[in-house]
């Protein structure tokens, strides 16, 4: 089961400047992270696009999930990272053992060095890179993030695992792709010309999206998925590929709701559990 957003490139597009529009997306990410989202997708709407685009967009998401010890590592210095300290923090949990900070967690690494003897060592926060063993069927490189299974600090007991690494993935992907996937799930858009979610509404939804997981779509500011898509939420069953049409706040106080927002308000009732 997979969780999906899809966002798009024109998401900072109201952002004052740089600054502004980095602390947007690190509240992208927190949301992302607080309801386990496995992949933040940004697709295309150059129509609607500042300054900050899509390579802004995917740049500073990508650099809020990855672990605080690798981001020099993997990030380096960019423009585009050139207010990264106004993202707050995600705190990721792991998804299995004691923590991210405890033994049996799983732990972000970069592969530093590769040996001949079919070890490698890695960084993964500890007190130095510390060296593993591939196992068969994996193959890794120099720069390649991998997971890291710790079971034990002290003395160190680790190992590379073929798992998702801890928090979500970040790349640009064509909307119709992300739709076509096997593991796309309940397709929602949100919007508020879709259908208003109500208590009633909510249980069969909720009953599939624990069976097949979901790909969840939201719009920009001042510019929601049926201008973006070029579609009319009346048009068809499924208007834009997707399998609903969802207003998620169908009695909004603001005249206008954040993309931010937005997600925290869509995600936390498609979180909800039988």
């Amino acid at each position: 089961m997979t969780r999906t957003v899809l966002v798009p490139s024109s998401l900072a597009r109201d952002a004052a400047n740089k600054r502004e529009a980095t602390r947007k997306l690190g509240y992208v990410a927190r949301a992302a992270a607080v309801f386990r989202v496995d992949r933040l997708d940004v697709f295309p709407d150059p129509d609607g696009e500042s300054a900050y685009g899509g390579g802004f967009v995917e740049t500073v998401l990508g650099y809020a999930v990855t672990a605080p010890y690798l981001r020099k590592d993997v990030w380096g210095h960019r423009d585009e990272l050139e207010f990264a300290g106004v993202l707050p923090p995600l705190r990721l949990s792991s998804r299995t053992g004691s923590g991210s900070h405890g033994s049996g967690s799983l732990r972000q690494g970069i592969v530093t060095q590769v040996g001949s003897d079919g070890r490698v060592r890695v960084n993964c926060g500890l007190q130095h890179p510390i060296s593993l063993i591939v196992p068969d069927d994996m193959s890794v490189d120099v720069g390649e993030r991998v997971t890291v299974s710790v079971s034990s600090r002290e003395p160190i007991r680790a190992r590379l695992v073929d798992e998702p690494l801890p928090g979500f993935a970040v790349a640009r992907t064509d909307l119709e792709e992300a739709l076509d996937r096997d593991d796309a799930g309940l397709m929602i858009a949100t919007s508020r010309a879709g259908t208003p979610l109500t208590a009633g509404s909510l249980q069969p939804l909720v009953t599939r999206i624990e069976r097949e997981g979901y790909t969840v779509a939201f719009g920009a500011p001042g510019r929601g998925l049926p201008e973006i898509l070029g579609v009319d939420p009346d048009d068809g069953p499924t208007p834009g590929g997707f399998d609903r049409w969802l207003n998620t706040v169908p009695q909004q106080g603001s005249e206008t709701i954040r993309t931010e927002e937005a997600m925290f308000a869509s995600l936390a009732p498609l979180s909800l559990t039988e």
